[in-house]
């Protein structure tokens, strides 16, 4: 077995496919990137069991095999080189020699038939989005997510495709996002959960790329596919709560202000606040938002005044400062609005700017109890 790859091109498809391996694995082979040659193309996947991803490669080759080469040796070697071609053979000893321009490295490998095989889905159903489009999902969702091992289904980003459109829901039970796209629609109703690992991988992968992925799904996995690649998961069995039951419906107290500001203002006010509540207090009278915090163990405290348009009765309510500002952050408008309706009940954030047709985002906030 023998092909003809170029560095770079090689060290950019593992760079991706290497955020699948675990640090510390259960399975020794599971360190080992598994590549399959078969004459010009190349397929090399990466797998922690949960997840497997693979790409495809076009190398000079015109034989056949499959061997696992150790995954961080490989990438370790890869990142060293300048661009060049870079000559892998499989040699009798059991080990794979690589020379590049200036010399030769022998690495042991293992059998590929040991590697575990991906997961073939049966009898799936399919529904086509734009990568960037489901990048933006993803990231705008899953920084919501419950990290609660107790509460697996929390712990992921619930997908909910039906034929009026999209949904993608995140929540932790202290807040909650809900996206939803009309634009795009599935030919049919589904709804899983998936974990947040494979997420990130596939954020970080489609950022900025248009082209389509085909998404795959039964009742235990999904299967994205994209330009050269695809990444096979595993969902999280159990019940999605009914997150549309704690979205308050009656919210008459609507404040509107600039994002930037009242970001920038929470996040210099909730210095002040207490270390383990991060709670700060927003009080609303007229045209006039009062944000205020205190650590009263250490008598510090803080308060800063903004204008804002605000319908609704005077109230004081109060919040978990790195909720709203994990919030804003992840809102991308010049002007938020914050619906409420009481002080004990969720706080409803939504940008009126900046979205794209049949683009929608609803964050809810819990409050927290003000010590008066």
């Amino acid at each position: 077995m023998k092909f003809i790859v170029s560095s770079t091109y090689l060290l950019k498809q593992l760079q991706v496919l290497g955020g699948v391996i675990n640090s510390s694995n259960t399975l020794p082979i599971l360190d080992n990137f598994l590549f399959e040659l078969e004459h010009t193309k190349l397929t090399v996947s990466a797998s922690d069991l949960e997840t497997t991803m693979s790409s495809s490669l076009d190398v000079e080759s015109d034989s056949e095999g499959s061997v696992a080469i150790p995954a961080r040796l490989l990438l370790d070697t890869l990142k060293t080189f300048p661009e060049q071609p870079l000559t892998f053979v499989v040699e009798d000893n059991n080990t794979i020699e690589i020379s590049s321009n200036h010399g030769k490295y022998a690495l042991a490998y293992a059998d590929g038939n040991e590697f575990p095989k991906a997961v073939a889905l049966e009898d799936p159903s399919k529904t086509v989005v734009t990568g960037d489009i489901l990048a933006t999902a993803i990231s705008k969702t899953i920084f919501a997510a419950g990290n609660d091992d107790l509460r697996p289904v929390m712990s992921g980003v619930f997908f909910q495709f039906s034929t009026e459109g999209l949904t993608f829901v995140a929540t932790d039970a202290h807040k909650l996002v809900k996206y939803t796209r009309e634009d795009i629609k599935a030919n049919q109703v589904a709804e899983f959960i998936m974990p947040k690992k494979p997420l990130n991988l596939l954020k970080g992968i489609l950022a900025a790329k248009e082209e389509d992925v085909t998404i795959e799904y039964n009742e235990s996995n999904a299967k994205f596919t994209f330009e050269n690649s695809e990444l096979i998961c595993r969902l999280i069995d159990g019940k999605y709560p009914n997150y549309e039951a704690v979205i308050p419906k009656e919210n008459p107290n609507k404040l509107v202000i600039d994002r930037t500001q009242f970001l920038n203002s929470v996040r210099r006010v909730s210095i002040f606040s207490n270390k383990t509540t991060h709670q700060i207090r927003l009080k609303i009278a007229g045209a006039e938002l009062n944000i205020s915090a205190e650590d009263i163990d250490y008598s510090n405290k803080a308060e800063e005044r903004l204008t804002c348009d605000y319908q609704g009765d005077d109230m004081q309510i109060g919040f978990n400062s790195r909720f709203l500002t994990e919030m804003l952050n992840n809102l991308g408008s010049d002007e938020v609005q914050l619906e409420m309706s009481m002080p004990n009940r969720a706080g409803i954030l939504t940008p009126i700017d900046g979205l794209d047709e049949g683009e929608q985002i609803t964050m809810l906030v819990m409050p927290v109890m003000l010590n008066s």
